[in-house]
């Protein structure tokens, strides 16, 4: 298959940092069709597999999408950043959105990324997340119909937390490769290090 993805970047309101919002879907390269919708225009098992491997694993790879110590503070509860890993339709309050599309571009919206994340490795691993569900045939939660951003917080809290996930996933270590990996995890670790050595105002 081959992935059609597009980016958007813009501010927050009120908030540290700004986000990266990331659309894809996957489109068939020997019909030109997007894989997440049949022939009668309905959702297809690919569609809510690829949601299911975004809930699974992105989580553990919130390290690639919020690279830095400071990349955490958006993540707050009744902010226009989510804080959790459900999905919904046009539900802007959700992690993964399904905006409102005809069949032919039916997507999933990231709305975790940060905009200080290298959007090439912030698109590797969403659509990693995506594979690993549509190779293990992952089923997602029910769509979220109400405000989801003021419940718990369900990613993780700080850089440490999000490195020990990542480079606890085996399935995302073998998808990404194992030298990736050991490097990214041991580059994040040094740089908390270096956080930590300087006391701010």
């Amino acid at each position: 298959h081959d992935t059609y993805a597009t980016f958007m970047a813009k501010p927050i309101q009120g908030q540290p940092g700004s986000a990266m919002h990331i659309h894809q879907s996957v489109i068939d390269k020997k019909t030109g069709k997007n894989i997440f919708s049949g022939e009668d225009g309905v959702e297809t098992d690919a569609f809510r597999h690829f949601i299911g491997g975004m809930q699974a694993h992105v989580p553990n790879a919130l390290v690639m999408f919020a690279p830095y110590v400071n990349s955490y503070r958006r993540l707050t509860q009744a902010a226009s950043a989510p804080v959790n890993n459900k999905w919904g339709y046009d539900n802007r309050t959700t992690a993964f959105r399904v905006p409102r599309s005809d069949p032919a571009a039916r997507r999933v919206e990231n709305r975790i990324p940060s905009s200080d994340a290298n959007p090439y490795l912030a698109l590797a691993a969403s659509l990693a997340c995506g594979l690993i569900g549509l190779k293990n045939k992952l089923q997602p939660e029910e769509p979220v119909l109400t405000t989801a951003n003021e419940d718990e917080i369900d990613l993780p809290r700080g850089l440490l937390e999000a490195v020990d996930l990542f480079e606890a996933d085996q399935e995302l270590r073998d998808m990404l490769g194992d030298g990736f990996v050991s490097t990214y995890v041991a580059i994040k670790r040094a740089e908390f290090e270096t956080f930590m050595e300087v006391i701010s105002p």
